[in-house]
């Protein structure tokens, strides 16, 4: 069984830099593709980035392009989100998520194709 812990947030000033960690019980990043995907308050949970296996090739949601950079490590047991020039609008849960599944660029958006998920780590930008 797949299991994910998300780590890394915190409360920061806008403008600043955060690096949220996924770290699996095995080295699975190399043979499942994973995403990362955010709840802000009273909004519903929304794609930010995903990291395919193999190749690594990498997807952004486009308020965040150019801004976040998603990663993982040589080890395939942990993916990272740096996140960069944050906005009070990043406020939100962030979860990690990963599927041994195929998918398709329109499918790495959708929350529902994901296996398995972290608990969620808060991040707090303050204007």
């Amino acid at each position: 069984q797949v299991q994910l812990v998300d780590s890394g947030g915190g409360s920061v000033q806008a403008g600043d830099s955060l690096r949220l960690s996924c770290t699996a019980n095995d080295r699975i990043f190399r043979t499942h593709n994973m995403g990362w995907f955010r709840r802000a308050p009273g909004k519903e949970r929304e794609f930010v980035a995903a990291l395919s296996y193999g190749a690594g090739s990498t997807y952004y949601a486009n308020s965040v392009k150019g801004r976040f950079t998603v990663s993982r490590s040589t080890t395939g047991d942990t993916a990272y989100l740096q996140m960069n020039s944050l906005k009070p609008e990043d406020t939100a849960v962030y979860y990690c998520a990963a599927t041994p599944d195929p998918l398709t660029v329109d499918q790495r958006m959708s929350v529902r194709r994901y296996d398995y998920w972290g608990h969620g780590t808060q991040v707090t930008v303050s204007s």
